[in-house]
């Protein structure tokens, strides 16, 4: 049945092709399929020059289908598909990064090289001197949910 398709529809069996993948395109999430359609929609114009050539035979269709398919794929993704695009707050949903250089007051004295302080609304747990209650100290770095802190 596909074979009588395809010798019905001639040449413009790669289009139909390249249309139902482009319009499958739009269900489903991704760019991906919009390469292997214009691939097939390539395939369909270079048929509508070639279909009277012996030389363009169903193997050598789908031979340049499927080199063209990987072509677009590899161009698409190395023009559409970057991802260094820098953000206007990069720390977003970094906190613990976004409080490096803030002061603060201690809440509690450090003992131990450990104690907390209050900045914002949440109490941190820091890391640093043994310090009294009530020293101003600067943040310096952030492991996680813990922050390192100096003195000012």
């Amino acid at each position: 049945m596909t074979a009588r398709i395809i010798t019905e529809l001639g040449p413009w069996s790669w289009w139909v092709l390249g249309m139902l993948l482009l319009a499958a395109e739009l269900l489903m999430p991704g760019v991906f399929l919009v390469w292997i359609g214009l691939a097939a929609l390539g395939t369909g114009a270079l048929s509508l020059l070639l279909w009277d050539f012996a030389v363009w035979t169903w193997q050598v269709q789908a031979l340049f289908f499927a080199a063209a398919a990987v072509l677009f794929t590899l161009m698409g993704r190395r023009h559409f598909g970057r991802t260094d695009i820098g953000s206007d707050e990069p720390l977003l949903n970094q906190r613990g990064a976004s409080l490096v250089g803030r002061t603060a007051t201690l809440a509690e004295p450090i003992r131990e090289g450990r104690g907390r302080i209050r900045l914002d609304d949440t109490i941190w747990i820091v890391s640093g001197p043994d310090l009294p209650a009530g020293t101003q100290v600067r943040v310096i770095a952030s492991n996680g949910r813990d922050l390192t802190i100096e003195q000012v």
